[in-house]
């Protein structure tokens, strides 16, 4: 089903993007760095937070590290991680498979600047073996994202 959402976003709102699916895993930054043949810091990850009583989404560099000081700064908190259960039922998608795409209900999402040296990034597309390759500012755009500076 998650795969099939972010199909679904795809074909409504960027149909030229393609989801890639392949026989490999590439639910961490290592094997999707190389089930796509990409360095690891274009792995765009993303992360499920609470901050205070909200669920965000943070989509980073794979290398990328979230810095409690540049986010506390931010968000005047301190960020929560939510455990697979809580993320699944957030985002519909697996840990390993999580992306900005093709959620149930909208989640803010937050774009770290560590994407932007990139042409092209790679964030997982809904399944542990699924994922697209897109410009950071396209993927942003199309997930009503905001850029932010919070990770080292």
């Amino acid at each position: 089903m998650s795969l099939e959402s972010v199909r679904s976003f795809f074909s409504e709102n960027a149909p030229d993007v393609a989801v890639l699916v392949t026989e490999q895993s590439s639910a961490t930054v290592t094997l999707a760095a190389e089930a796509h043949g990409v360095a690891p810091e274009q792995i765009a990850k993303t992360i499920c937070l609470r901050i205070g009583e909200e669920i965000v989404l943070l989509v980073a560099a794979g290398t990328a590290r979230l810095s409690n000081r540049k986010f506390k700064d931010r968000f005047a908190a301190k960020p929560r991680m939510l455990d697979a259960e809580q993320v699944l039922a957030i985002t519909s998608h697996p840990v390993g498979g999580v992306c900005p795409f093709g959620l149930p209900a909208p989640v803010p999402v937050y774009c770290d600047v560590s994407l932007r040296p990139f042409d092209e990034v790679v964030p997982a597309a809904g399944a542990t073996n699924a994922a697209v390759r897109i410009a950071p500012e396209r993927m942003a755009a199309l997930v009503k994202g905001e850029w932010v500076d919070v990770c080292e």
